[in-house]
């Protein structure tokens, strides 16, 4: 009880910490000008606390498992080679390996209906801003954060069995989750050249736009992962016209955490 407590207050502090930040930002510069304190407002806070809580719940036995195997499997040399690696060289190639584990993981939840149908409730919100980015059904961010995990662990990279391991993907799963508020935020921002380097505002909202074309732009922070795949799209003088899904989901909170447990 005290540690769901720590937790939850963890969670306040940084929905503090984000409101301070993205705020401001998404007033100044907004791509759509919109009210913060809206109908979905509330479920998206619902979803914040849910992915903040649950997810870490559920993966702390897999990833110890996985990591205790991947052990096992990759030779010795390989393993003493990286972890004499430089912490930040290890958290450079622990982003690279990573983001193309969550490039999949990501993909394979518009491309497998199963996993669709949980991954939709991120995409059915209809207003992009920075809290959608936590608008996420538990299983799908476990799925997604296993993809992007298991890589790194298997090889090494990074292991939650020991403190420097521990902090590498720690770092990873911070920056990710970090960037993704950014991602989702509702300002105007572009990056010119850059572009192809690092994930923006326009290059992630194309992946929510309404409609097929929604099928593109899977990485969360590195756009270059998407060209080698062949899922890139990011139009120079463009944003996209509406967001969501043409599914309808129950209106209320636990309604659509149950959705995708529904027969079909």
């Amino acid at each position: 009880m005290i540690a769901f407590l720590r937790d939850a207050a963890r969670l306040c502090a940084w929905l503090v910490l984000l409101a301070v930040i993205f705020l401001p930002l998404e007033r100044l510069f907004a791509l759509r000008p919109k009210k913060f304190f809206r109908k979905a407002l509330w479920q998206d806070l619902g979803y914040f606390f849910i992915s903040g809580l649950v997810p870490g719940l559920l993966l702390a036995a897999p990833f110890s498992i996985i990591a205790i195997g991947g052990h096992a499997l990759v030779p010795h040399g390989v393993q003493e080679a990286i972890s004499a690696l430089p912490l930040w060289q290890r958290v450079l190639a622990g982003l690279v390996v990573g983001e193309i584990g969550f490039y999949w993981g990501h993909r394979w939840t518009h491309e497998i209906p199963f996993l669709w149908r949980f991954h939709s409730i991120h995409h059915s919100a209809e207003q992009v801003y920075f809290l959608t980015s936590a608008r996420a059904h538990p299983i799908d961010s476990v799925f997604t954060r296993l993809c992007g995990l298991i890589p790194i662990y298997v090889l090494g990279i990074a292991t939650p069995l020991t403190p420097a391991g521990g902090a590498v993907s720690a770092l990873l799963v911070l920056a990710i989750t970090l960037w993704g508020f950014f991602i989702h935020a509702n300002v105007r921002w572009r990056l010119g050249a850059l572009e192809w380097l690092i994930a923006t505002p326009a290059f992630h909202h194309w992946h929510h736009t309404l409609g097929a074309q929604r099928d593109c732009n899977y990485a969360p922070m590195l756009p270059w992962i998407d060209m080698i795949f062949g899922t890139y799209h990011l139009p120079r003088h463009e944003w996209p016209v509406a967001y969501g899904i043409d599914a309808a989901l129950p209106s209320s909170l636990a309604g659509q955490l149950l959705y995708p447990l529904r027969p079909v």
